[in-house]
């Protein structure tokens, strides 16, 4: 037998699986998997029912730095580093595992997750090619995500200095609009 394994396969095959149901892109599959582009496909189509979307994946570390995604890309990043650290998890399980504890974090905040799957793991990527980092704030001591390459002395994150725009979304708009709306009725 020439190097497969068919345990090795099936680990593959349900990590593939377990990617797939919680929104994994094809290029996240074809990095962290070693099954073929074609297998992974027939997979993708069989689990979601659907093709895999298409298109590039997101390459922009200053999404991860506007207001709401840096909070939750902050406190994703330090739960995966808790699971790397605490529970020697490494590799895309870490990711994986540190993703389905933010979105359990969001559910019991209910609170609408700003990561996917993908844009998690493209964190964890930035972060280890060094393009984003964590720093401390100065005021309330948590670690925030920040880019690489800057100064940050005093840095103050954006939950002790909320931006004045924050929160004011079309969806918050749409928000208040239904709760006056109710109250009027």
């Amino acid at each position: 037998m020439a190097g497969k394994s068919l345990v090795s396969e099936a680990r593959q095959t349900q990590l593939a699986i377990d990617l797939i149901q919680h929104g994994a892109r094809l290029q996240l599959l074809e990095a962290e998997t070693t099954l073929s582009r074609e297998r992974l496909l027939k997979l993708y189509k069989e689990v979601r029912g659907v093709s895999p979307p298409k298109g590039m994946l997101p390459f922009s570390t200053d999404w991860f730095i506007s207001w709401q995604p840096n909070i939750h890309a902050s406190l994703f990043i330090d739960i995966h580093r808790y699971l790397v650290t605490y529970a020697q998890i490494n590799g895309i399980e870490a990711t994986l595992k540190a993703f389905k504890l933010y979105l359990e974090h969001c559910q019991a905040n209910q609170t609408e997750p700003a990561l996917s799957l993908t844009r998690a793991w493209s964190l964890v990527r930035f972060v280890d090619a060094k393009l984003l980092q964590t720093t401390p704030c100065t005021r309330c001591g948590g670690h925030f995500i920040v880019h690489s390459l800057e100064l940050y002395n005093n840095f103050v994150c954006g939950l002790c200095r909320v931006p004045s725009r924050a929160g004011k979304t079309k969806k918050a708009a749409e928000e208040a609009r239904a709760a006056e709306l109710s109250k009027a009725a």
